[in-house]
């Protein structure tokens, strides 16, 4: 694979992280595949993408439906022949105490975080098998998976299936010559920098709080040709603080 014209595939991108990704791949050249549950978010995210002078195709997928993931690879299939490159970045949250959580709210959070990032993962597979000219997949999971907040075991226990399914992946499809890797972000903000103290920067050992444009980078890292040693792991991009010892005074 070429570094540049590659089909790209990026979910939950209508905002932050999956917005930025997207537009990181279609700068170096690569057609991007803009999907997101809300459809004007998506189109929101393709028009910067194309206003900027990039490639970018919208389209809905709520990827807890596994008839609409299907029918996304079948539609990708059609329009563009390959798939290079796929980024699981659809994701939802609920935070609720474990003595309220519903079975429904669980089952919500985990089907579109844990099975969502499987099934787009095995149609993307297939996809690439069948180029036989490998390929790389890219799942955003969370610092969540290895630390917590309370009330938020959906959100933990479906981050942590998706570090799990990124290294079982990565041995399954070895003799496939693709690649699969995850990445666990920290505080990434997605808002306005003046809603930030600088206390939420101090706290970091990098003296800052995260930005998508982070983990754009490391998608395209990830994601090169060049790179294809890199495979079955996390990688953790936290500004530090999952490595920091705090003590109460």
């Amino acid at each position: 694979m070429a570094m540049n014209n590659r089909v790209v595939l990026v979910t939950g991108a209508g905002n932050g992280i999956g917005a930025e990704v997207s537009s990181a791949f279609a700068k170096q050249g690569d057609r991007v595949i803009v999907t997101d549950l809300n459809e004007a978010d998506a189109k929101r995210t393709q028009k910067q993408i194309v206003d900027a002078g990039g490639q970018a195709t919208a389209y809905t997928c709520d990827v807890s439906k596994p008839e609409q993931i299907q029918s996304l690879m079948n539609w990708i299939d059609k329009t563009f022949g390959r798939l290079d490159v796929c980024i699981n970045n659809a994701g939802i949250s609920k935070w609720i105490s474990p003595l309220e959580l519903s079975v429904e709210d669980w089952d919500k959070v985990m089907n579109t975080n844990a099975r969502g990032t499987f099934l787009c993962s095995r149609e993307a597979a297939k996809m690439m098998k069948e180029q036989n000219q490998g390929g790389s997949i890219v799942n955003i999971s969370s610092t969540r998976a290895a630390m917590s907040e309370p009330n938020s075991e959906a959100y933990a226990a479906s981050k942590g299936a998706i570090v799990s399914l990124t290294h079982a992946l990565a041995a399954s499809l070895q003799e496939e010559g693709i690649q699969v890797n995850s990445i666990s972000p920290g505080w990434i903000h997605t808002g306005d920098d003046s809603e930030l103290r600088e206390i939420d920067h101090n706290q970091h050992f990098s003296k800052r709080v995260g930005e998508p444009s982070d983990i754009a980078r490391a998608c395209l890292f990830l994601t090169d040709p060049k790179n294809t040693f890199i495979t079955g792991e996390n990688l953790t991009i936290d500004g530090g603080m999952t490595k920091k010892m705090i003590y109460e005074h």
